[in-house]
């Protein structure tokens, strides 16, 4: 038990609270006992020792009185009195370049927002450990009896203050003077060039080497910043202190033995009016985890925490009186329940870097447990891909499909997603992207991706121009695919139908934004065809049951399968048993189209015109044309422009005739979404509506009446109707929508009447003549039946 004078309790509240604590594994958190002479008086406990137990007198620790970071003393008050001496004053240093213009550097360009003071601090602190770890191979000494390395940060919520401490390498004088003195200049730099030049330079230098721009990230939070350090090299301890808006720093040697430390570097940042809600020991804690969960070394925050005790409750007098008086009663304390608080460090960066394990020593359930934790999942993903990649560029990644759609089915239009976290060494850099990892059709594949060759300051304008993150692309979209392409040749056909169900869409707008992966996303294709309309086939099915002769991918789109299928345009090629496609998502025909091909098998759209069947028989359209060439040109007459031209049809066979649209325009399903769509203007797009071809069925009934009215009478007006409503009902049958609905039901109403003028009617009834005198009964003839004769007699 050690007691500290008021003095050392000041002296260590000014410094707030960096003491040393590498002295030993053991960290010691002071609870007060008791008050004796007017002091405090303390016991030490260590709370970093497992299996310690909190005595049930403890009092709760009040950090607004005691801000300690937790150190064994090994002194007495007394010695810490009479040790203790005035700072002495520190030198004076100009900045090599104008601060100004580096702040706005920082805020600007660098930095998108304030949070990452933190991650680049501690990668900063990691960088000190691991230097100091490489180092101490060759020169122990390095080390002496400080061995832990770690980084521990503490907050002082109420005056606005962060100290962040590593047991690090250090820096002496000159090396303040160098790294912190100089804007951009970075010490890890220097410590990798140095090592490249040396003959250790195949050693492990994985170093995240930011201790220059990245330590000036702190004054985006800090008005004032402190800097202790202790090299293992030099008897003495410095301190660099700094301002935001000033030109100049101070270096003076820190003289207090209080504010010592062994070894490393202790950073009190001094934080600005309005962003003092960063020194929160919760926030801190939020943010570790998410800049800083991966960092090799391990980071304590410090933390107010509580155990339970029973304690005793006074008891009422009443029934005290009570129980005295029944004596057979067995008298019982009463206890209740409570909760002490105290103040205790806590392992912050607990969980591993999983892309960092070889993936043969990784189950399947380490990946799914990653998975639920880093993006709050709570079904397990479809599928995993862990790889590492080398050579030109090297990062680790791995990448997941998840089993649901987690922002809706239909959300595939926005490009910025959260599901790729980008870390650089193990730091996490952002999972803010627009595309330049991921293109936005894949925006649902979810991963991280680990990088040593970005540097850690990474800027939307360094993504967008980086080779390094182009290769990356590259490289991630291809093990997408091949992921994708597992799930779709698994066993169990269910896991790629759900996948088909979530993400099929984001695939066919691949067809429209990514050219150059074709090949990749044409397999994975999944469509209904009229020979599968309960079940979807792929692109390498539909190959598969072609006809011999086939030359030709058929499909036409429509907005359902019913519709699909009950469309005249399919009557020869189903007598013909020709498999068509059934294109019945709005995206599916833009998707195929971009496609053109598949296998070196062209996309056809039935509904065009000059569809080519296979079985064309030149003689017999020649024949056809002069039989019916006359009756096409009169059909043409009456309907003008309505049509470019009047065919005889090849598709046909029990329809009577169809509106084919132009070769090169839009069909009747596009031309139907084109209007659908809520800012489309029609005007602008009208050259995009293209020609529309008449095509007749010359061997329907209808036709060859037509045909008869044509050579009879072409001008008469029931056989001119009947050319108007034959054509009105083909643009419904194929898919347009009718100009005028109105027009068009009451030229249906009319035909209805004279089809069924009189079919029905009753026929008239017998009248019988009435008495035209009342009073005078009606004369009735009676018939005269002559006897029948029965056995010969009358």
């Amino acid at each position: 038990m050690h007691r500290l004078s008021r003095r050392s309790v000041s002296t260590i509240l000014r410094s707030t609270g960096s003491a040393s604590r590498y002295g030993s594994a053991a960290t010691a958190v002071p609870f007060s006992d008791s008050v004796v002479d007017g002091e405090a008086k303390f016991r030490w406990y260590s709370v970093l020792t497992t299996g310690r137990e909190i005595p049930n007198k403890t009092k709760q620790l009040n950090l607004k009185h005691t801000f300690f970071l937790g150190t064994r003393y090994e002194s007495t008050a007394a010695e810490s009195d009479s040790s203790s001496s005035p700072p002495s004053v520190g030198e004076k240093y100009e900045y090599q370049a104008e601060v100004s213009r580096l702040m706005d550097l920082i805020v600007n360009s660098l930095y998108s927002n304030k949070e990452v003071f933190l991650r680049e601090l501690i990668s900063n602190a990691s960088d000190a450990l691991d230097k100091l770890r490489f180092l101490s191979v060759t020169d122990s000494e390095l080390l002496k009896d400080a061995t832990d390395l770690d980084i521990r940060i503490q907050t002082d919520k109420d005056n606005g203050i962060i100290t962040i401490t590593d047991s690090g390498i250090g820096m002496t004088r000159q090396e303040l003077i160098d790294c912190l003195g100089t804007i951009a200049q970075s010490g890890t730099a220097k410590f990798l060039k140095a090592l490249k030049d040396s003959k250790d330079a195949g050693a492990d230098n994985n170093l995240i080497g930011q201790f220059g721009v990245g330590f000036y990230s702190a004054f985006l939070v800090a008005d004032r910043v402190v800097v202790s350090t202790k090299s293992p090299r030099s008897d003495k301890q410095y301190v660099w202190e700094g301002e935001a808006n000033a030109s100049s720093y101070t270096i003076r040697e820190d003289t207090d033995p209080e504010n010592h430390i062994p070894r490393g570097t202790r950073l009190t940042l001094y934080l600005k009016r309005d962003d003092k809600g960063f020194a929160h020991p919760e926030r801190i804690q939020k943010l570790v985890k998410n800049y800083s969960q991966f960092v090799s070394f391990p980071i304590y925050t410090w933390q107010e925490k509580g155990y339970t005790k029973e304690v005793e409750v006074d008891e009422d007098p009443a029934e005290a009186k009570k129980d005295e008086q029944d004596d057979t009663t067995e008298k019982k304390k009463k206890t209740k329940t409570v909760v002490e608080k105290y103040w205790d460090w806590e392992l912050t960066n607990e969980t591993q870097p999983i892309w960092l394990r070889n993936p043969k020593e990784v189950s399947t359930d380490d990946y799914n447990e990653f998975y639920k934790k880093t993006f709050n999942e709570y079904l397990e993903p479809l599928a995993s891909s862990h790889f590492t990649t080398e050579g030109e560029v090297e990062f680790r990644s791995i990448l997941y499909v998840p089993a649901i759609a987690s922002t809706g089915k239909d959300d595939i239009v926005n490009p910025k997603t959260k599901n790729i976290r980008l870390y650089v060494k193990r730091v996490f850099i952002s999972d803010d992207f627009d595309g330049e990892l991921f293109p936005r059709y894949l925006s649902f594949v979810k991963g991280v991706v680990d990088s040593n060759d970005l540097p850690l300051n990474v800027s939307r304008e360094i993504l967008q121009e980086s080779r390094i993150v182009r290769i990356m692309r590259k490289r991630l979209v291809r093990k997408a695919f091949d992921m994708i392409l597992g799930i779709s040749m698994s066993e169990n056909r269910e896991d790629y139908e759900k996948f088909w169900d979530n993400f099929g869409k984001h695939l066919k707008l691949g067809c429209i934004e990514d050219r150059e992966n074709h090949k990749r996303i044409a397999p994975l294709l999944r469509f209904f065809s009229s020979q599968s309309e309960q079940e979807m086939i792929s692109l390498d099915e539909y190959v598969e049951n072609m006809k011999p002769e086939q030359k030709d991918i058929y499909y036409i789109a429509s907005d359902s399968v019913t519709s699909a299928r009950n469309t005249p345009f399919l009557e020869r090629l189903l007598e013909k048993d020709l498999e068509v496609l059934f294109l019945v998502d709005p995206i599916d025909e833009i998707a195929i189209q971009n496609l053109k091909s598949y296998k070196e098998k062209n996309f056809v759209d039935i509904t065009k015109e000059d569809l080519d069947l296979g079985d064309k028989n030149e003689e017999k359209e020649k024949n056809m044309k002069q039989e019916f060439g006359q009756t096409c040109d009169w059909i043409k007459k009456r309907l003008g422009d309505k049509v470019a031209s009047v065919q005889i049809s090849n598709r046909l066979s029990s329809s009577p005739c169809v509106l084919v649209s132009g070769k090169f325009g839009w069909s009747a399903n596009m031309e139907r979404l084109m209007k659908s769509q809520t800012v489309g203007d029609m005007s602008s797009l009208e050259f995009m509506r293209g020609r529309r071809v008449f095509e007749i069925n010359p061997e329907h009934e209808i036709i060859k009446n037509l045909t008869a009215a044509c050579r009879s009478n072409q001008d008469d007006e029931d056989a001119l109707r009947a050319v108007d409503l034959l054509y009105d009902a083909a643009l419904v049958s194929s898919g347009y929508t009718p100009e005028d609905p109105a027009q068009l039901g009451g030229k249906i109403y009319e035909m209805m009447g004279m089809a069924l003028s009189g079919k029905w009617s009753s026929p008239p009834e017998i009248q019988h003549p009435v008495s035209s005198q009342p009073g005078i009964p009606e004369t009735l003839e009676a018939e005269v039946v002559e006897p029948v004769e029965a056995d010969g007699q009358k």
